[in-house]
């Protein structure tokens, strides 16, 4: 019996994570798992988010029970493990030899629309908290390890062409692109974590991925230095995208 395809998507906040999520979970030979490594983040970190206690009693902190999970056997009929992960949650401690047993992608997003994004759920984020600078080190660790550029999407692009993109993605992990992937029910899954309550609203009720609009809002002038800062390891990333 051949080996799953494991894809670890690594994202960042305030992204189309969870849409990707979904589009994934529509395909038929699919497995999807959602930030599996968040409430291990939380009860190290302390981070004060939104259903603190109740997401970490209610979710594996145990990191090698996770790694586990992410390299164990998929149910009858299942061949693509799909893994949504924020790249911040994987914290230096964790143990990355695992990293090797799965197809390493990125999502990213224009950072002044993660930023005006998450400050309407934390106004005053750190540059840790916005995931750019441990995406842009993890894709350079996965890089020089594997001695390939793995797959970079941007979510504009996702957006305004989301067959093309979301083809090309496909291609690039050795899958072929399903039709299914465009479109979903609208509601909750099983498989949403525990906090999906907080974060979850618009992509409950959507059906598929929305057009891009671009955004209007500016990023306010105390996080212009985080902000230059995530820009800086955007652009690293951009370069590389699927187009």
């Amino acid at each position: 019996m051949s080996e799953p395809v494991r894809i670890a998507m690594w994202s960042g906040p305030r992204n189309i994570s969870t849409a990707m999520m979904r589009s994934w979970g529509n395909r038929g030979d699919t497995v999807v798992i959602d930030e599996p490594f968040y409430a291990f983040y939380l009860h190290r970190t302390g981070k004060d988010h939104p259903g603190l206690a109740e997401i970490v009693s209610q979710s594996q902190t145990d990191v090698y029970k996770i790694i586990r999970t992410l390299m164990g056997g998929l149910p009858g009929g299942k061949s693509v493990f799909y893994q949504k992960h924020m790249a911040h949650h994987l914290l230096p401690e964790i143990d990355r030899s695992w990293l090797g047993g799965v197809t390493n992608c990125f999502l990213v997003r224009d950072p002044a629309e993660v930023i005006t994004s998450y400050i309407q759920k934390n106004p005053d984020p750190g540059l840790e908290d916005l995931g750019f600078t441990q995406q842009l080190e993890l894709f350079r660790w996965v890089r020089d390890s594997a001695g390939l550029i793995p797959p970079v999407v941007d979510a504009k692009d996702v957006l305004e062409n989301p067959e093309r993109i979301l083809g090309l993605l496909c291609r690039a992990v050795g899958l072929q692109f399903d039709p299914a992937m465009l479109c979903w029910a609208a509601g909750p899954r099983e498989t949403d974590g525990v906090w999906a309550k907080y974060w979850y609203d618009s992509v409950v009720r959507s059906t598929s991925f929305q057009p891009y609009r671009p955004k209007t809002e500016t990023v306010p002038e105390r996080l212009c230095d985080i902000h230059q800062r995530c820009l800086d390891c955007y652009r690293e990333l951009y370069q590389h995208r699927l187009h």
